[in-house]
């Protein structure tokens, strides 16, 4: 461990395209997506302490692109060097305004991690212990993407043969309700009793939720969550779908940086907000906490196609802080392949950062 002013300087910064196959597309209401287009930033400290961050933009999910974060990030490597990294939130709220590219939120989530990383691991401490040390453990759900009822009966098998517990549903896919329908009734015959998050990643209508919920109803399954139907700026809609349901309704798209938690809170628009650090970063997500915190509002842990490295930061930052009631950190085990070592422990749905001990843990295997 090293101390100083001069010691947690920023040296370098390196950031490269990181793209990762998938074994099958991932499918959301809003589109596929074939592979992870993502991108990796690297940290360098004065004194060689090196911190990692994962970008991670998702089309389908917000329209933000591999080339919108890197283009976000062209410009770190001549700005930050000589910086502070201790300012790691003043340095990221600089992003946006160094380079002539759109906001990308992602680009600020690998920023922002891989300088909070190499100062956790130049301090010798773990990022779950930084965000409080609240706990070490989470428990993810998995999932099932869009497609057919008999590919959804297959991914319910296999999750089930993971040991993994709660199953998210894509809805809003081709197909319509009764496509769901016949998915989601498909998943509880591969897998009696497991509970449903029912996700529709904005890609429903008032019209097409309101007969999924009566076909639901009228097959008695009760879900879990109802995540985020209705599109994001349907405020009313997402609240009467919980007051007509008597379900729990989570805001995803809905809710992306401070601002916007405020809004949902004078809305009363839903009980959980599902957190993402890609949406705005960590500095935007640690205030949107403090918003839901303050209102009563329930926690979800999330992200988008993420490898082991951004994951791990992600089940670091629930644990640290917390009172995540739901978890969805299962896409690693989506992808083909895996460029890193370290990172969270998984038995079952049970993922533990017990074992991290500096930063999130995660760095590029050797070669």
């Amino acid at each position: 461990m090293t101390s100083g002013t001069t010691s947690s300087l920023v040296r370098s910064v390196a950031v490269a395209p990181l793209d990762l196959a998938l074994l099958t597309p991932f499918g959301i209401s809003g589109g596929e997506q074939p592979a992870a287009r993502n991108v990796l930033v690297t940290v360098e400290l004065a004194d060689g302490t090196r911190g990692y961050g994962e970008g991670a933009p998702l089309p389908p999910y917000n329209g933000e692109t591999q080339a919108d974060a890197l283009a976000a990030l062209a410009p770190a490597p001549e700005w930050l060097p000589g910086r502070d990294a201790r300012d790691w939130r003043g340095l990221s709220a600089e992003l946006p305004r160094r380079a002539a590219a759109r906001r990308s939120g992602s680009a600020r989530c690998a920023l922002e991690t891989a300088l909070l990383d190499a100062l956790a691991r130049q301090e010798g401490t773990s990022l779950w212990r930084r965000w409080g040390g609240a706990g070490t453990e989470v428990e993810t759900d998995m999932t099932v993407t869009t497609g057919s009822a008999a590919q959804a009966a297959e991914s319910a098998r296999a999750i089930r043969r993971r040991g993994i517990r709660i199953i998210k549903v894509k809805v809003g896919g081709v197909g319509g309700p009764a496509g769901d329908l016949a998915r989601v009734a498909a998943i509880l015959e591969a897998a009696p009793g497991a509970p449903l998050i029912l996700d529709g990643n904005a890609g429903l209508s008032r019209a097409e939720a309101a007969a999924l919920a009566r076909g639901l109803k009228a097959a008695a399954i009760r879900p879990l969550l109802l995540e985020q139907w209705l599109p994001k700026d349907d405020w009313a809609g997402l609240r009467a779908l919980g007051a007509e349901t008597g379900w729990t309704v989570a805001a995803d798209e809905s809710v992306a940086t401070a601002a916007d938690a405020r809004r949902l809170v004078e809305e009363r628009a839903a009980a959980v907000i599902n957190i993402k650090l890609m949406k705005a970063g960590v500095a935007e997500a640690l205030d949107v906490v403090a918003i839901a915190r303050a209102a009563g509002i329930g926690l979800m842990i999330g992200g988008n196609v993420e490898s082991i490295l951004a994951m791990t930061t992600s089940a670091c930052f629930a644990a640290g802080l917390g009172g995540f009631g739901y978890a969805d950190l299962d896409t690693p085990w989506f992808l083909a392949e895996n460029p890193f070592q370290g990172g969270f422990t998984a038995v079952g749905g049970r993922l533990s950062v017990a074992g991290i001990t500096a930063g999130h843990g995660v760095t590029p295997a050797p070669g």
